[in-house]
């Protein structure tokens, strides 16, 4: 009998190999254990990072929205801009000469209409720049030979009209700019004329005649050849 139960205690006991194996499936266990939890966390971490272009797309589309914005605003105060603010807008000028003379002296009639921007601008410019002195002079003012000659014009930013003017050349040459609904009117004398000195010269590139011609009545009847 003591035997017998000696030989059962044996044949509970586990041998070594049987130990290996049972410590290997723990560990197996163990590893497939960890590797399930990495797995389900990596789902995670990709929709995280998924989810940072299109915070950077929103944001840019933001970005995009505001210059956009900032642009049309800049276009619209622009647009708006009126009188000697919009100088650089000119895009024409419409003249027509006014002959106020004494037979038998005359001069042809005289009309144009010109699209070369710069000298449209730089006429502008210059009738802009002689009303910003208001004339000083009080009394008598003694002036060279005044024929009677003026220039009525307007100018445009394509349809839009942004000045109209009055510039009589001759004797004392006088200017008078309506724009922006405010009309301003000077002689050209003095500050005057030391700020707008290209005046007349422009007058005549723009209307493609000679800078005498301006100021000067032309004998007979027939035209400038200026007329366009």
């Amino acid at each position: 009998m003591e035997r017998m139960t000696r030989g059962m205690r044996q044949n509970t006991m586990m041998s070594p190999r049987q130990v290996r194996g049972t410590v290997l499936a723990v560990l197996l266990s163990s590893v497939l254990a960890g590797c399930g939890s990495v797995t389900a966390s990596a789902p995670a971490g990709a929709g995280a990072s998924s989810s940072a272009p299109a915070t950077s797309s929103a944001q840019a589309a933001s970005s995009a929205s505001a210059s956009s914005g900032a642009a049309s605003s800049g276009t619209a105060a622009a647009a708006a801009a009126t009188g000697c603010a919009s100088v650089n807008q000119a895009t024409s000028v419409t003249v027509h000469r006014v002959m106020h003379l004494v037979e038998p002296t005359r001069a042809g009639a005289l009309s144009k209409t010109q699209h070369n921007a710069t000298l449209v601008r730089a006429l502008f410019g210059e009738l802009c720049a002689a009303v910003s002195y208001p004339s000083t002079a009080k009394g008598t003012v003694r002036c060279p030979a005044d024929f009677g000659i003026s220039y009525l014009g307007t100018f445009y930013d394509g349809s839009r009209t942004l000045a109209k003017f009055i510039y009589g050349a001759s004797g004392c040459q006088i200017v008078s700019l309506t724009a922006g609904g405010k009309t301003k009117s000077t002689m050209v004398l003095g500050a005057a004329a030391a700020a707008a000195p290209k005046l007349r010269a422009d007058m005549a590139a723009v209307l493609g005649v000679p800078t005498l011609a301006i100021a000067q009545p032309v004998t007979g009847s027939g035209g400038t050849g200026a007329n366009k």
